[in-house]
């Protein structure tokens, strides 16, 4: 079985930081693209910042400036470093990954989500 598993959600103030990692699992022969999104409440998912296996970062305006996303490929684990939070940014993240198996199958997974909650 396939998994990623969202860590390091929790409750911070307006101005704090928070670091997110996401570690993948299972019959992987490689990954391909990883990549964060969030989802308020009420609100549609969005995407939050990706990053390829090779070439530049993607990131959303409204965190642009804030929000780092990085890898590590020998832990299959992707990370968003999210300094200066603001209310705004309040919501579930997920990690995804575009990832080859061992039968060379290439397929999106989602994680579970982790929630980060920003007050003022």
């Amino acid at each position: 079985q396939m998994r990623l598993v969202e860590s390091g959600g929790g409750l911070v103030q307006a101005g704090g930081s928070l670091r997110l990692s996401c570690a993948a699992s299972g019959n992987i022969f490689s990954i391909n693209a990883m990549g964060w999104y969030r989802q308020a409440p009420g609100k549609q998912r969005e995407l939050v910042a990706t990053i390829p296996s090779g070439g530049s970062t993607n990131y959303a305006d409204s965190v642009k400036g804030r929000f780092t996303i990085s890898r590590d490929n020998a832990k299959n684990t992707v990370y968003l470093q999210m300094n200066s939070l603001k209310p705004e940014d309040t919501a579930v993240y997920y990690c995804n990954a575009d990832i080859r198996t061992i039968w060379s199958r290439i397929e999106t997974y989602w994680g579970q989500g982790t929630q980060v909650t920003v007050s003022s």
